[in-house]
């Protein structure tokens, strides 16, 4: 299953752009709001030096990266959750997405026409938020609307407890805070997440600023005052530029490298924008290695070794024994799998092994 990531903001702050960049995809990016029509989804690879090492190591058949699966939507401007512009409809489109990555324009260029007339970060970033809030808001209240009178009339106990959630969504939404400022039990936030409410995802903001300006973004003003904004909400933000971005998606990796150093800029804008939604949404990486495949798979951390196996495969999960366990550290150093067995790096972990990042991973299961 791959990483899903909502990509959201106002016309011509460069969202398309860096689709283009990330996707390798010819998505229209004209200048002027509403060149995005349909929903664009673009899945790429995750780079993970590990998996090229393994192959390195095992030659396999196949080498399989996890993947990052990126959905574009129109620009949204005021009164999208009302349906202005063209309207609420694209909000559904990132409902199942895990992480939204709001995309804010940081540069000033009068040959690209900004939505609201000027460039204003906070005011840009606000507009956003409020809309999906409004989002999120009617979804409840339409929620509030089918429960309560079995609620308060039948004295329901499960409809009870959720009626009393749902107002504490409401009163939040109501007073501009997002969903996920609201303390929740286990069972509350299982609950909850069958409404995927947009205001609930995690948030990385993407602050797009010029050439000139990334190769030293703590010194663009925009910048600061994004970054500040996403301070206060313990959210992320990410400098780039989309248009190097799109460059970079043309060269191979060691021209890739190379431009990036002669840049001075350590990595690319896809890679740091994967890290941080790894990072927010608590993921890790597993790996399996073998002649015939060597591969990546994601998993969210705190699982153990069953649950691991289930995301192989659900029957894996049912009928698992056990997992064969190295480190990734181990392999690279030892370079063997038998070298690992003779210095006594090969554990037998059970069911209630709790799987690490950069584990590799053999299955043992009832056929």
């Amino acid at each position: 299953m791959p990483l899903t990531a909502g990509i959201v903001g106002l016309p011509n702050v460069g969202k398309s752009t860096l689709f283009n960049a990330i996707t390798k995809s010819q998505v229209e990016a004209a200048n002027y709001p509403f060149a995005t029509i349909q929903p664009n989804v673009g899945v790429v690879e995750v780079p993970d030096p590990r998996i090229e090492r393994l192959s390195e190591l095992f030659h396999p058949k196949k080498t399989i990266y996890t993947t990052f699966e990126f959905t574009d939507i129109a620009g949204l401007v005021k009164g999208a959750s009302k349906g202005e512009g063209l309207g609420n409809q694209f909000l559904s489109n990132i409902r199942l997405t895990d992480c939204i990555c709001h995309v804010v324009r940081c540069f000033d260029d009068a040959d690209i026409t900004h939505v609201e007339g000027s460039v204003d970060p906070l005011r840009d970033i606000e507009i956003i938020n409020l809309e999906l809030m409004m989002a999120d808001l009617a979804t409840i209240e339409n929620r509030i609307a089918k429960i309560e009178r079995k609620a308060k009339t039948n004295k329901d106990k499960d409809a009870l407890a959720e009626l009393a959630l749902m107002e504490r969504m409401r009163t939040a939404l109501a007073e501009g805070k997002p969903a996920r400022s609201v303390e929740m039990s286990e069972d509350e936030q299982e609950l909850i997440k069958a409404f995927s409410l947009l205001t609930l995802k995690p948030m990385i903001y993407i602050a797009n600023m010029s050439e000139e300006d990334i190769i030293a973004p703590e010194d663009n003003a925009y910048y600061q005052i994004v970054k500040q904004h996403a301070q206060t909400e313990n959210n992320q933000t990410i400098a780039i530029c989309a248009k190097i971005e799109e460059e970079l998606s043309e060269l191979d990796k060691e021209e890739k490298n190379a431009f990036l150093q002669e840049l001075g800029i350590a990595e690319s804008g896809l890679d740091q924008v994967i890290k941080a939604a790894y990072h927010v949404l608590d993921l890790c990486t597993f790996l399996t290695a073998g002649e015939d495949e060597c591969r990546a798979w994601t998993f969210k951390k705190g699982m153990k070794a069953p649950q691991c196996a289930g995301v192989i495969h659900t029957d894996f999960e049912k009928s698992f024994i056990r997992a064969e366990c190295y480190s990734f550290a181990d392999i690279d150093a030892l370079e063997h799998e038998h070298a690992i067995k003779e210095a006594g790096k090969l554990r037998l972990e059970g069911k209630d092994y709790i799987v690490q990042d950069g584990d590799v991973l053999h299955f043992r299961f009832h056929v």
